[in-house]
């Protein structure tokens, strides 16, 4: 053996000990986080599925919530937190934002929400999330602890993902993807920005030229979902026999196969009323699971929204009206309007910086209408069944994922302060970059 190849050999062999035992140091660490034990006592449990537990322990073990209850005891070397005085609800969710993909809006280098084209339907966010986003710890430590993010380019913008907001990677933050395909409904008013009247400056076109463009692209996007279901048949009989023609492979289509089949919803963003309607006749029609997005005027269609089953998205609640002639509360009293009527809602704050604000969201409609149980529920447990994941949030439950926060009050209010985090079972630090500057410049000289 040659004196030259001696040292490569050696190095060689401190590298692989050395990345064996961060390895291993690694492994521990994890293991750790995912073992550590908290009970929380003492607490006032608001579990959302069943009644108030005025005083009781919550067990948080392995990332669950192991037990709940007014008489659990506590468990050999778990975590106490004293909870006298507090309240423990489970940990809210922003039903439609931007979370992970926006961070500045007006640097497009740091936006991955938007694809160029009509059908962006094989586009899903999941490989697109940055879990070192800012936004994300501002987010939690208001008590939101999970989020569906969502696409928003094109008349199909794609497929959205359930995060929950912590984790060292994307794929440790994704509960659940895909969740929906998110459609921009065509024409006036429709959507976020597709189709419809054009904008400051833009050609101006009669009403009856609009109507005309819209029906063109609601048959346009009929057609899709047709040679989808047709695409998905080819497949399927291929599948039984290989003697049929090769079938190209179009991402697209095949994106929209759970569609049309109905295994996964649509979430359609459409807020005038007469496009309401349009986008509960073209669900009916087309056979698809649908859910309104944004709704602003969902409450003038609320008792056909009921009939079919529609659950309605509602947000942004904090905003002007659209109409001059609308009532200046017109934007707070939806959401009341539409729980009355039996419709299932959900509140989202479609955005990404304000997504913290998604309890004063469900605040603000507790205020003009709808009943604070109610509201509560739109920002756990309803977003959770609507996206089917309520067998892990949305309630605090034996088994479920320990998404929980420490209040000491109604979180609903801009008053309570938040005193814990719990996402997957581990205590977040409640620091931020709004808490980090706030710590900087109270220190300056």
């Amino acid at each position: 053996m040659s004196r030259t190849k001696i040292p490569v050999l050696v190095m060689a062999f401190i590298c692989a000990l050395a990345f064996g035992l961060l390895g291993q140091h690694g492994s521990d660490k994890v293991s750790a986080q995912t073992s550590e034990s908290y009970a929380i006592r003492n607490a006032r449990i608001v579990t959302v599925s069943g009644p108030v537990i005025e005083n009781g322990t919550v067990v948080i073990s392995g990332g669950k919530i192991a037990a709940v209850g007014a008489d659990v005891s506590v468990p050999s070397g778990a975590k106490v937190i004293d909870a006298k005085g507090l309240s423990v609800y489970p940990g809210m969710m922003d039903a439609d934002t931007e979370i992970g993909l926006t961070e500045i809006g007006s640097v497009a280098g740091s936006v991955d929400t938007n694809e160029i084209g009509d059908n962006n339907a094989n586009i899903h966010v999941d490989v697109a999330i940055r879990p070192d986003s800012s936004h994300i710890a501002v987010t939690r430590v208001n008590g939101i602890t999970s989020a569906l993010t969502a696409p928003r380019g094109g008349m199909i913008a794609g497929q959205s993902a359930i995060i929950n907001l912590d984790g060292w990677t994307a794929q440790e933050m994704i509960l659940k993807s895909p969740v929906a395909m998110h459609i921009n409904w065509p024409g006036a008013g429709g959507g976020r920005g597709f189709g419809g009247e054009f904008g400051p400056g833009g050609p101006q076109r009669s009403v009856t030229e609009l109507r005309r463009e819209q029906e063109k692209q609601i048959e346009s996007l009929k057609k899709i979902l047709r040679d989808a279901s047709a695409y998905g048949d080819a497949k399927d009989a291929r599948a039984k026999d290989a003697s049929l023609p090769k079938q190209d492979v179009d991402l697209k289509l095949e994106a929209l196969i759970p569609v049309v089949r109905g295994l996964i919803p649509v979430v359609i963003n459409v807020n005038m009323e007469r496009d309401i309607k349009s986008a509960i006749a073209f669900v009916g029609e087309m056979k698809l699971k649908g859910i309104i997005s944004g709704g602003i005027e969902a409450y003038k269609v609320a008792d056909q929204l009921k009939a079919k089953n529609i659950p309605v998205i509602v947000g942004p609640v904090l905003r002007v009206p659209v109409k001059e002639d609308d009532p200046y509360d017109a934007p707070f009293t939806n959401a009341g309007l539409l729980a009355k009527a039996g419709v299932k809602i959900a509140f989202q704050t479609n955005d990404s910086a304000y997504s913290r604000n998604l309890p004063y969201h469900a605040g603000m409609a507790a205020a003009f209408g709808l009943p604070k149980e109610e509201a509560l529920k739109a920002v756990t447990i309803n977003p959770a069944e609507i996206f089917g994941v309520s067998d892990r949030l949305g309630s605090i439950e034996k088994g479920k994922i320990a998404n929980l926060i420490v209040t000491d009050g109604d979180p609903l209010e801009i008053r309570t302060q938040i005193k814990h985090v719990f996402i997957n079972g581990r205590d977040i630090p409640l620091t931020s970059r709004h808490t980090e500057l706030y710590e900087k410049y109270k220190a300056r000289p």
